[in-house]
């Protein structure tokens, strides 16, 4: 399981005291409005951990200002750069729900046992979601409805994700 969940990519600068634009890649945007941390991840590889100032919405992007920086020159080299909040940080989940970060390379089993392959993405279409599923011997991509109809039980501690194979699936 990760440790650590994206909440937004910073899209560009906002004006001349250092705010950014920030697309959220998370569920509920308005979150941003109560966190207090969030973790910068670099082009280069640095994790640089930031005081959340402030948040406002504007059109699909929040306006983020951090604690450190109040001039746009120090943000701008930030641009495409992702946000990451710790686990505890995240979401509440009501049972039967889970982050699609921890569903990624489960094992997907058939009802009588057998491996079909693993999840490689989870795709999330408004209706219900779609997880894909590499098949292990073939390397080809199967689509699978997150349906109840389809999907028996997802397993976290033995890494699996029991389905039911429906005709045309395969």
């Amino acid at each position: 399981m990760t440790d650590r969940f994206q909440v937004g990519v910073i899209a560009s600068t906002h004006g001349l005291q250092g705010e950014v634009n920030v697309f959220p890649t998370t569920e509920d945007p308005a979150r941003f409005k109560k966190l207090k941390k969030v973790t910068l991840h670099t082009q280069r590889g640095e994790k640089i951990e930031l005081d959340v100032q402030s948040a406002r919405f504007f059109k699909k992007f929040v306006i983020v200002k951090f604690k450190q920086y109040d001039n746009i020159n120090d943000v701008e080299k930030f641009r495409g750069c992702e946000l990451t909040i710790d686990r505890k940080d995240a979401l509440k989940l009501e049972p039967g729900e889970f982050y699609c970060a921890d569903l990624m390379g489960l094992d997907v089993v058939d009802e009588d046992g057998n491996i079909l392959g693993q999840i490689s993405d989870v795709i999330q279409t408004g209706a219900n979601d779609v997880y894909e599923m590499t098949r292990s011997e073939t390397e080809d991509k199967v689509y699978i409805p997150a349906i109840k109809d389809c999907i028996k039980e997802i397993n976290l501690e033995d890494k699996k994700i029991i389905i039911h194979v429906m005709d045309g699936l395969m």
